[in-house]
C-alpha cells in the first residue's frame, strides 16, 4: 500500500538545520504513526511522502514556508510581568506556554527579561529555517474507522499511540 491520504503511516526520521545540528529525531524503536491528510505533520513532509511505501527513504529539504513557517517580527513582544502568574520568574531562553481569551494554548520563547516586562516570541522555534528530514516508512495501511474519527492512530509502538 502507499502512502495516501486517510492512510496510517509509520515512520521514523530524523532532522537537522542547515548547519547539521540535530533539531529532532524518533528514538530507536519508537516511530512516529499520524493519519496522512489530516495535518498531524508539517505540510512539507505530508507532500514528500505522499505515494511512498513500506520499505522506501525520503530525503528532502524543506523550504520554511513548507515546515514552520516564516518567522513573523510581530510575534517578538514586549509584554507587561504583570500578566506571569504570581512567584513565575521567567528566564531568558525558557519555553513556555499560556491560554488565549479562547482556551487556545500558545507557545512562546522568553528572549528577554526587563525589570518591568519581558521580551517574548511567539514565533515556533523552527520558524524561518529549512529543515533537512531524512525518513524510512515502516509500514502504511488503512486507517481504521475509530482512528479516523477520533482523528489519530493506534500504531503499536508509535509515541502517539493511545
Amino acid at each position: 500500500m502507499k502512502v495516501g491520504d486517510g492512510s496510517v503511516v509509520s515512520l521514523e526520521y530524523r532532522i537537522h538545520d542547515g548547519d547539521g545540528e540535530l533539531v529532532e529525531a524518533t528514538a530507536p524503536g519508537e516511530p512516529v504513526a499520524f493519519i496522512q491528510g489530516r495535518g498531524q505533520i508539517i505540510l512539507g513532509m505530508e507532500r514528500a511522502l505522499q505515494g511512498l511505501a513500506a520499505g522506501d527513504v525520503c530525503q528532502v529539504v524543506l523550504a520554511p514556508e513548507d515546515a514552520y513557517g516564516k518567522r513573523d517580527e510581530e510575534g517578538v513582544q514586549e509584554v507587561p510581568r504583570s500578566v506571569f502568574p504570581r512567584g513565575f520568574e521567567p528566564r531568558e531562553g525558557m519555553e513556555h506556554s499560556a491560554r488565549d481569551e479562547h482556551g487556545a494554548r500558545i507557545r512562546y520563547v522568553v528572549r528577554e527579561v526587563r525589570p518591568q516586562t519581558v521580551i517574548i516570541d511567539l514565533n515556533h522555534p523552527l520558524a524561518g529555517k529549512a529543515l533537512h528530514v531524512h525518513a524510512r516508512v515502516l509500514a502504511v495501511r488503512p486507517a481504521a474507522p475509530d482512528e479516523l474519527e477520533r482523528g489519530h492512530a493506534h500504531e503499536p509502538g508509535s509515541r502517539y499511540r493511545v
